[in-house]
């Protein structure tokens, strides 16, 4: 499969190369650095906004919202592959182009479905990059890979809509920019149990609404971005903070976790990408025992297998996200959860082999290496576990096969 991107494309990848290289790369260390040193580790380093205004200034900004020539670049999912993919090189990259999640997701969800006055009030600013938000589903107490078994209950009283429950790994709720979650609940247990959830936007200042902890992945806490744990106690918002329909929630999920996955696996790509040239860049540097560490058959074996598994990947990724714009969700949804099965293991395998190359290097925070690998781990679970994914697709291959 060949894949040709016009000369606007071509433009847009050769100056957000340009920029990674100029401005993002040198600023990581910078970023990090700053909160590390700082008493409260919750705070925005301001190198990040400088990085926003030089992107935004150099017209690369929001280039994610395919299909909305309204508020993004216009450009397809295949389009935007490569963009995501050279920003996922960076942890900080797409925030940079206000091209991250849960923002990204949550941006397309109200463009698609959100009202005049909802996109006014929400939309504009994310679009801006002035404020963050979280997407709430996730439920200590039930298995979120099934989001019908959802808890949290939001129940109608008069104008208003009132919230209880429980939830918790709402990435970017702890950060101190975010300014609202996308909360789904359950409107209607009576419903099939597909048309029982409902979304709805909560403001982080609403009463009753309290962050209960910010949690840790593998002892890092992800600051100042970070994912919390919340309690819903009697939370009251208007039902006009209602996004779609009632009972349209689960439907609204979905639409909003098909360009979400084609996106973590273009960025975990990008992770393998990058730490593979690392790994070749420090064993071409490092002696042992006599000789390079480039010249041991096994580190040569280990980058051979990695040019492989992330070029497979990165073709894979791209047939998904070609099948998306030329059909739907709904028919690429294989192709999706091949990529979600095969990208973020085989970033993680990759990342894993760099850090064997690296030595002790490889695990500090002098390396960007430790935290890619959390990253490419935890979206093994993120946006439905491997798991749910080989499930569904085995289920329709034995269904395809022996029809």
């Amino acid at each position: 499969m060949h894949f040709e991107y016009s000369q606007k494309v071509q433009d847009l990848i050769n100056r957000l190369e340009r920029f990674m290289e100029d401005h993002v790369y040198p600023a990581e260390h910078e970023y990090h650095d700053y909160i590390d040193r700082s008493a409260n580790r919750w705070v925005i380093p301001p190198v990040m906004e400088e990085l926003k205004a030089r992107a935004r200034s150099a017209g690369l900004w929001n280039l994610f919202l395919a299909e909305f020539d309204d508020y993004g670049s216009g450009l397809t999912n295949l389009e935007y592959a490569p963009l995501a993919e050279i920003m996922g090189r960076s942890l900080i990259g797409p925030e940079v182009f206000n091209c991250n999640a849960p923002d990204t997701g949550n941006m397309e969800l109200l463009a698609r479905y959100g009202t005049e006055v909802q996109k006014r009030q929400w939309l504009q600013p994310l679009l801006n990059g002035e404020i963050r938000s979280a997407f709430a589903m996730t439920e200590p107490a039930v298995a979120s890979s099934d989001a019908t078994s959802i808890e949290c209950r939001i129940e109608q009283d008069g104008d208003d809509y009132v919230i209880n429950g429980h939830k918790w790994w709402t990435t970017g709720a702890p950060d101190p920019r975010c300014a609202f979650l996308i909360v789904m609940g359950k409107t209607d247990p009576h419903a099939p149990p597909h048309r029982q959830q409902t979304q709805v936007i909560v403001p982080m200042d609403t009463p009753g609404l309290k962050i209960l902890r910010p949690l840790r992945v593998f002892g890092d806490d992800d600051a100042p971005h970070g994912h919390a744990e919340i309690l819903f106690d009697n939370v009251r918002v208007p039902v006009s903070n209602r996004i779609g329909e009632a009972g349209q929630g689960f439907e609204i999920a979905q639409s909003r976790l098909g360009p979400g996955r084609i996106h973590h696996c273009l960025r975990l790509i990008g992770c393998a990408q990058r730490a593979l040239e690392l790994m070749c860049s420090r064993v071409e540097q490092r002696v042992a025992f006599g000789k390079k560490l480039s010249e041991q058959g096994s580190i040569r074996e280990d980058i051979a297998r990695s040019l492989c598994d992330i070029e497979q990947a990165r073709l894979l990724t791209l047939k998904a996200a070609d099948k998306m714009d030329r059909t739907s969700y709904k028919d690429a949804r294989d192709l999706i959860s091949m990529i979600k099965i095969v990208a973020p293991t085989m970033a993680q395998q990759v990342v894993d082999r760099a850090i064997q190359a690296h030595g002790a290097l490889g695990v500090c925070q002098d390396s960007f290496l430790p935290r890619a690998f959390a990253y490419a781990r935890t979206i093994r679970l993120a946006d439905g576990p491997d798991q749910v994914h080989m499930a569904a697709l085995g289920k329709g291959a034995i269904k395809r096969y022996t029809a």
